[in-house]
């Protein structure tokens, strides 16, 4: 097996960073999927990355049907309409690799398109997007984790990804437990997105107060217990989660990005999951159950439901 070709779905904070580091190699057979007003859009005004303007091929999903390696990296609230691109551009040889955050997104895309075209994946990367902008820093960046779940395991995918993303500036690395490693990195998230969410504060805080420290450990506590219900054991915290990472003080992760920028965030994804999953599974997620009120009410603010000036 072996990658030829490489669409993007969602050329955002996440996509931005594969149509950054494969352009180079991969070239006219790099391509990024839109339809409609977005491709005229892109097609006009490319993608400013770092500062470089970037203009790839866009292709409708048609267009890019039988392409060897999809690359997901939407938003959440734009799973289901990639969804329907990926049913229209997967042939049988197509590989499919989920980058969104969260622990369901691969479920979902197994559901429509079959579970045997994905490979389970998670990506490690502090950028920013501010309008049409996109900046990160290439060498603080993670990069990619992906692998084979027991059940569904073909080596000879994982090193075609391998050999893809060789020979380019992306970080990656093959994981022994890719499914222990996105339950870690969903806990992160939830207990480091949303409380600096709700405060409007930046990461520093997590270790300048004991009480934002409280309820980071609380959120995580219960993503941990429903991940143990499910047979994967993240009791122990990754050094990830250690906070000796490289992140400024006053950084400020997707949720509050979102906030900032008047956008919908994935509070569905975190705490709407988190709370789903516990009521399935008899656990009780308060925490998560108080963020995520909290957070769309943060939404319903930013659309001026509470604007009562002119009353």
């Amino acid at each position: 097996m072996k990658i030829n070709t490489v669409a993007i779905i969602g050329v955002g904070a996440v996509g931005s960073y594969f149509l950054w580091g494969l352009s180079e190699k991969f070239g006219e057979n790099l391509w990024v999927v839109a339809e409609g007003e977005r491709k005229d859009r892109l097609q006009e005004h490319g993608i400013c990355i770092n500062g470089t303007v970037f203009r790839p091929d866009i292709r409708t999903p048609e267009e890019a049907f039988g392409v060897d390696l999809i690359l997901v990296a939407v938003k959440y609230d734009g799973l289901p309409s990639a969804v329907d691109e990926m049913k229209r551009m997967t042939a049988e040889h197509t590989v499919i690799m989920s980058l969104l955050n969260g622990v369901d997104s691969e479920e979902i895309i197994g559901r429509e398109i079959g579970s045997g075209h994905v490979i389970p994946s998670l990506i490690k990367i502090a950028s920013r997007r501010v309008g049409s902008q996109v900046t990160f820093n290439p060498k603080m960046t993670f990069g990619v984790s992906f692998g084979e779940t027991d059940g569904n395991r073909c080596e000879a995918r994982v090193k075609a990804i391998a050999e893809a993303f060789d020979g380019t500036p992306l970080h990656y690395r093959i994981s022994e437990d890719i499914m222990k490693e996105i339950w870690y990195k969903f806990a992160f998230n939830v207990g480091m997105n949303l409380p600096q969410a709700i405060l409007n504060c930046g990461i520093g805080a997590y270790v300048d107060s004991e009480h934002v420290a409280h309820l980071r450990i609380c959120l995580r506590n219960e993503v941990a217990a429903i991940a143990a219900a499910k047979g994967i054991d993240i009791a122990e915290w990754s050094e990830l989660e250690k906070m000796k990472h490289p992140s400024p003080p006053q950084a400020r992760y997707s949720t509050l990005q979102d906030l900032d920028e008047g956008r919908h965030t994935e509070i569905e994804m975190f705490s709407g999951a988190v709370v789903r999953m516990g009521r399935e599974l008899g656990i009780p997620t308060p925490y998560n159950d108080f963020s995520y009120h909290a957070i769309k009410a943060l939404e319903e603010k930013n659309g001026g439901k509470f604007d009562y000036s002119s009353e």
